[in-house]
């Protein structure tokens, strides 16, 4: 008979040295046959949600861990019954047990270990089906991940993505091991899609969750069939999930108790951190954006823009990044541990972003070096990303500067708090008509009030002062940048 092991998978630390991360859902039951980075689970981390895939292809054996639960980073979530020759694709694999029912010689044949005892998984590459398969080809072996949760990906149309590379994977094996489709997916198969579970975003599935939906039985209508917002609630009929509060009064209960977690857990330890550590300075000006207003219309009528989202925010960041040469003050950080003050010599500029899981700053890296057409198309994958609440750790740490638009709230202006080592942070409020002295007459303009709060110990008054009145005048008149470039 074919020996079997238990081996389990422990929750791996999933980038900038988080030390836990909550499990959201599971993918799988107990009894389910799995493949080879197939997703199992859904967990949020306090920087983003992240889908794990299966370091095995096997049987789920146990789930360790329900959903809900906050888990410490090296405990182990689930465990798979997995073929004794099988191989894991990298780490957060722990110990395993020999399940063979091949009588005591089976026992002595494993390395005379009783069913009980416990002996540590090679997790080298070496001997697997995966590398085998490269090594057939003469492809060199892939180095072992870091990460279990980024392993290789199978690649149907016979090509190894370009994570994956160095691998070679047997499609036809990976999909006789996968369970059997619902009629729903296996429709979706036929028409080309041959992912394991319907395509939606994180929120999407959330929604679904609170509004008891099979999302198997939802036809998505955005791109490549994907499930939106819009079909869910179109499915059900309803308009939004029911908060925590709303199902708390309907419930007779007097006050609603969140537990503190996740993005707001972290939200909340980094505006303490900085509010308590840089000594903020917050100025304000109003300026006649008009100028600017006009620019974006004519851009936007430009064939050379077609296809590119623009927004008043496009032009601001463009903006703040242009009055960044002449103040390179406000691009720094203070390093308490060495007493150095490190000034960049590139930007990335964080934008903070309201998504359904709380305030994030993701940002974008040398924002400097991109030409206002890339910036518009980074702006627009920062803000999609965020809001599927896609972003990764890497784009939440190494911000250099941010921006938060306020204005499309309706509000006017405020004082924003530094994100943690950043020097500064530019508020823009709301764009509106208001009357305006123009050449001494009275007129109609549009305006807009610009915040800045920055850290003191490394921003003098008249540094944030000339940086801010800069940005105020490339926005109030955008041939101003020919003086500063």
């Amino acid at each position: 008979m074919t020996a079997t092991m238990i081996k389990e998978f422990r929750l791996p630390d999933l980038g900038e040295g988080l030390t836990e991360s909550e499990i959201l859902s599971w993918k799988v039951a107990v009894g389910d046959t799995v493949t080879l980075n197939q997703v199992i689970a859904e967990v949020e981390t306090a920087k983003a949600v992240v889908e794990l895939p299966s370091p095995f292809a096997g049987v789920v054996a146990e789930l360790h861990e329900q959903p809900g639960t906050v888990v410490e980073v090296g405990k182990p979530i689930v465990s798979f019954e997995v073929d004794d020759a099988g191989s894991s694709n990298g780490g957060g694999v722990s110990d395993t047990r020999d399940r063979s029912a091949a009588g005591p010689a089976g026992n002595q044949s494993a390395g005379n270990h009783s069913s009980g005892d416990r002996a540590v998984v090679e997790t080298s590459t070496k001997g697997s089906p995966s590398t085998a398969g490269a090594e057939a080809v003469g492809a060199p072996a892939k180095r072992e991940p870091n990460l279990v949760g980024y392993g290789a990906v199978v690649e149907h149309s016979g090509r190894p993505t370009r994570r994956a590379r160095g691998q070679v994977q047997d499609v036809k094996s990976a999909s006789s091991e996968a369970p059997a489709l619902s009629e729903p997916a296996a429709a979706r198969q036929a028409e080309g899609d041959v992912s394991e579970r319907p395509r939606s975003t994180p929120p999407v599935r959330k929604l679904a969750r609170d509004l008891g939906i099979n999302l198997e039985l939802v036809r998505g209508t955005g791109p490549g069939g994907l499930i939106t917002r819009e079909d869910v609630q179109n499915f059900s009929g309803a308009t939004e999930a029911p908060s925590e509060t709303q199902v708390s009064a309907a419930r007779g209960e007097r006050e609603t108790r969140t537990p503190i977690k996740g993005v707001r857990k972290f939200t909340a330890a980094a505006m303490v951190q900085s509010a308590f550590t840089a000594p903020h300075v917050t100025e304000f000006l109003t300026v006649d954006v008009t100028a600017t207003m006009e620019l974006l219309a004519r851009l936007k009528g430009n064939k050379a823009f077609d296809g590119y989202k623009l927004t008043p925010l496009t032009i601001a960041a463009k903006a703040v990044l242009v009055a960044l040469r002449n103040n390179p003050s406000l691009n720094s950080r203070w390093d308490e541990a060495s007493q150095e003050i490190v000034q960049f010599n590139y930007v990335n500029l964080g934008i903070a972003a309201a998504t359904p899981r709380g305030l994030t700053v993701p940002n974008i890296k040398d924002a400097d070096r991109l030409t206002l057409r890339e910036l518009s198309t980074a702006l627009t994958e920062l803000t999609d990303t965020a809001r599927a609440g896609k972003t990764s750790p890497s784009e939440l740490s190494g911000g250099t500067i941010s921006i938060t638009n306020i204005g499309v709230f309706g509000i006017d202006a405020g004082t924003p708090i530094l994100n943690p080592g950043e020097a500064a942070i530019v508020a823009l409020g709301a764009v509106r008509k208001a009357p305006w002295v123009v050449n001494d007459q009275l007129a109609v303009r549009q305006v807009m009030s610009l915040s800045l709060s920055f850290d003191h110990r490394l921003v003098d008054g008249e540094q944030g002062s000339r940086f801010l009145a800069d940005l105020g005048a490339i926005l109030a008149d955008p041939a101003m940048v020919m003086t500063m470039i």
